[in-house]
């Protein structure tokens, strides 16, 4: 018998050589492409960005304002940017931006801030002010700072309002709102459909948990959701009324009074708002167009002013591979922005191990002689919270002093992480607080019956069979609320021993109620008001450092990432930019009250406390 291979399994054999030898020429001229595309990009300094001898640097912020940026594959961002599709919210350090004025008060080559706020999305008052506070320095080098924009929201005119001189278009329009919490109720479309809600809480103020179980807001939420409103926006008049020498009385909180004023300026906002003194010039885009020429110069390339925009203006100027000073004493800076979730969450999330892990880092670095935890967080899993708190407890039996420095938010959670820091610096405008907590789950026994689905069985104890199809057994309620009372016990006992109170004491200002910063410093919650350059100083004279440097301790990317972000930082200006970077979208009421129900959805569904128990204030932020 002749031991020679069939002719079918000869034929399939030489097919897979030719597919799998195409697969490989295929696989290897892949990486070949992009390997030259990363080495022209990084040699060929044709498009390299150039500051012009004389300009204006244009600070027009596109997207949301953050501490830190959430984690994008990199792979995903060349091929989303190749194909010019946007991130539907980008995100701008708030760091860069300072850097960037910084930079640009001693830059001979800037002759004019000029900011262009159109764009930005979301900001928190308290980041609005750190970059009011670098326009005001800026100010100091005798550079004048202009704003213009078609029109102005109100985080967006809190930026333009520190300028020297503030334009609007003819047309354009800006009312200050003021600030509001409002969310959607759903308890009424639960019980429609027979879902069964189980909350566990503790707090008279603690009302994460009511749009599952009433149909409007409580009048305990309401009392204390309008203390802490009624200061953000007591403070951001004062400051506009500063920035426009006008009155904090004057402005118009009430419907009558727009109407009246407005119909003064027969009907037009842009009128309304020069005559408030909101702005000082009406001005077309081509008149601004024709000033700015005559402030910096004409553009080479185009028929505009000299400029150079923000990111550009970033990439010329800021070094991409910093130089650390191998000899010199440490003060590390560890970013905890996000929800809290237990395990290993990517930047954007504060993850109970992840971020774990960078403090534990700090603490093994033996050049870091203090720490500084820079909270930006509503909180989130009160396990994962507790994780990274005795990773502060150890760094302080190290002798590395640590400093919690709040930023927006340092709520729940987020004020748990920093309660036993050495000091706790808050910004006047962080909101923080809402010590308490909740668990909460939903079964669906009786929706399920409505279809005529059942569970039943039997089981050696009482949690065997303890599921979402099934009737929760009272006692194991009981049982689920006695922990949830521990809980609550644990955070004000660790209130109280570390902010030297009693327990009595930190209950009476607990109760899940959110303060802001100001407030909580009165009330003993805070050590000090300060940004983030005041909570660095404080950890350095903590641990009596004269002479130091900061080192921001961050999750290291692997090999890989590095290579793909390098070629998409070198290669970007090869990729043309989408023909949409000018649009402007409008107001879309039933998709964004869609979007609210699915963020809410969201919320609840990626908490992941092991025990079910969170430290989460879902009520901390503003429409």
């Amino acid at each position: 018998m002749s031991d020679k291979p069939g002719i079918f399994k000869r034929i399939f054999s030489k097919l897979w050589k030719i597919i799998n030898t195409s697969r490989i020429i295929f696989l290897n001229l892949v990486f070949f492409l992009f390997v030259i595309i990363f080495f022209s990009a990084v040699f060929d300094d044709s498009d390299t960005v150039k500051v012009p001898d004389t300009a204006a640097l244009v600070l027009n912020l596109k997207g949301d304002l953050v501490e830190q940026k959430r984690y994008v594959d990199p792979m995903d961002k060349l091929l989303s940017e190749s194909l010019g599709q946007e991130e539907e919210r980008p995100e701008i350090l708030v760091t860069d931006v300072i850097d960037v004025i910084e930079t640009a008060k001693s830059d001979d080559r800037i002759q004019t801030l000029v900011i262009y706020p159109q764009n930005l999305m979301g900001a928190g008052l308290h980041h609005l002010q750190m970059i009011s506070d670098a326009v005001t320095d800026f100010k100091e080098s005798g550079k004048e700072v202009v704003s213009f924009g078609d029109y102005y929201s109100q985080s967006q005119y809190y930026l333009a309002a520190s300028a020297d001189k503030v334009w609007m278009n003819p047309n354009g329009m800006m009312i200050l709102e003021g600030f509001g919490r409002y969310r959607v109720y759903f308890k009424e479309a639960l019980d429609k459909l027979k879902i069964t809600q189980h909350v566990f809480k503790v707090g008279t103020y603690k009302s994460a948990v009511e749009p599952y179980i009433r149909d409007d807001m409580s009048e305990q939420a309401k009392e204390a959701n309008k203390a802490w409103l009624d200061q953000l926006w007591s403070n951001y008049k004062r400051d506009i009324a500063e920035f426009r020498g006008l009155n904090a009385v004057d402005f118009d909180e009430k419907a009558a009074q727009l109407l009246e004023k407005l119909q003064q300026a027969d009907g037009s906002f842009a009128e309304y708002a020069l005559r408030a003194g909101l702005v000082d010039e009406l001005r077309t885009r081509e008149e601004i167009r024709k000033d700015m020429i005559e402030r910096v110069g004409k553009a080479e390339r185009h028929d505009s002013f000299s400029q150079i925009n923000f990111l550009d203006y970033l990439k010329a100027t800021k070094n991409p591979f910093p130089v650390e000073n191998p000899a010199s004493d440490k003060v590390a800076i560890v970013v905890a922005k996000g929800t809290i979730l237990n395990g290993y969450q990517k930047p954007g999330n504060i993850g109970g191990d992840s971020t774990a892990k960078l403090l534990r880092k700090a603490r093994l670095d033996k050049q870091v002689k203090a720490v500084v935890l820079r909270v930006d967080s509503p909180g989130g899993s009160a396990f994962a919270s507790e994780l990274i708190r005795q990773e502060v407890e150890l760094l302080k039996a190290a002798g590395k002093p640590v400093v919690a420095s709040m930023s927006n938010y340092a709520a729940s959670g987020g004020y748990w992480i920093s309660a036993s820091a050495n000091e706790i610096w808050a910004s006047e405008n962080t909101i923080t607080g809402s010590i308490g907590i909740f668990g909460m789950f939903m079964t669906f026994e009786k929706s399920l019956s409505e279809l005529g689905v059942h569970t039943d069985g039997i089981g050696t104890t009482d949690f065997a069979g303890l599921s979402p199809t099934q009737e929760l057994n009272p006692q194991i309620g009981a049982i689920i609320q006695t922990s949830i009372d521990r809980g609550y016990k644990d955070f004000l006992t660790l209130v109280a021993e570390n902010r030297d109170m009693t327990t009595e004491d930190v209950d009476k200002i607990a109760q899940g109620r959110v303060w802001t910063g100001a407030k909580a410093k009165e009330l003993g919650l805070v050590d000090e008001l300060g940004d983030l350059d005041d909570a660095v100083a404080a950890a350095a004279k903590l641990a009596s450092l004269k002479s130091f440097d900061t080192k921001v301790i961050e999750r290291e990317m692997s090999p890989k990432d590095l290579f793909l972000q390098n070629l998409l930082d070198n290669a970007q200006a090869w990729i043309p930019q989408s023909a949409s970077d000018e649009a402007f979208e409008g107001n879309k009421a039933l998709q964004n009250v869609i979007n609210q129900l699915m963020v809410e959805y969201e919320r609840v569904n990626q908490l992941n406390d092991p025990n079910g128990i969170y430290s989460f204030c879902l009520t901390c932020e503003i429409n």
